[in-house]
């Protein structure tokens, strides 16, 4: 191999190395990144479903949902996305349209929202390459022995005590996860 060809090979492999570490470090939720920057957002503890994904290439990902709370009792041994659907249906302005058609529960059964509750709809977060720290290491030791089930649909044995950042911004609503306090 020619001297050039092989300093432009580690010029290249160290660049990519630095973009994967970036790439890691923007994932994390380490409590100053979570929280630095965002000062209107309401810092609240949480129960929080945890899910496995359902999307090619998750890798060690982890789902974290929040529902509303009347959307509870209605998700409960559902999809994430059957639970999403039916929160999208509730919010709807045209509950008719094709995505609102079988349910698997009749409109009329549907819960309502009351206009102050948090959140105003079903939220997730995907996280990716955490750290062991702020309890993060509890969440992906019961992650790694949950049994398959209750990370595949919402359940009452998959959830966690979380100390999380709410952002309630019109045009961008969700949370950062910032501790997790409690796993079953």
């Amino acid at each position: 191999m020619k001297p050039i060809t092989r300093i432009v090979s580690a010029l290249v492999v160290g660049l990519l190395c630095t973009l994967a570490l970036e790439v890691a470090a923007m994932h994390s939720l380490p409590v100053s990144a979570a929280s630095g920057g965002q000062s209107d957002g309401i810092e609240m503890k949480q129960t929080l479903y945890v899910q496995a994904p359902d999307f090619p290439g998750a890798g060690d990902s982890i789902v974290l949902v929040w529902l509303p709370e009347p959307l509870v009792s209605t998700c409960m041994g559902r999809t994430m996305k059957e639970c999403f659907k039916i929160d999208y249906c509730i919010r709807t302005t045209n509950p008719n349209g094709p995505q609102c058609r079988d349910l698997g529960i009749p409109r009329a059964q549907l819960p309502h929202y009351p206009a102050d509750m948090r959140p105003r709809r079903a939220i997730s977060v995907v996280l990716r390459a955490m750290g062991n720290d702020h309890g993060f290491d509890r969440l992906k030791t019961f992650y790694r022995n949950a049994p398959p089930s209750t990370l595949s649909r919402l359940s009452a044995q998959a959830t966690i005590q979380a100390r999380i950042r709410y952002d309630d911004n019109p045009s961008f609503q969700g949370f950062s996860l910032l501790e997790v306090l409690s796993t079953p």
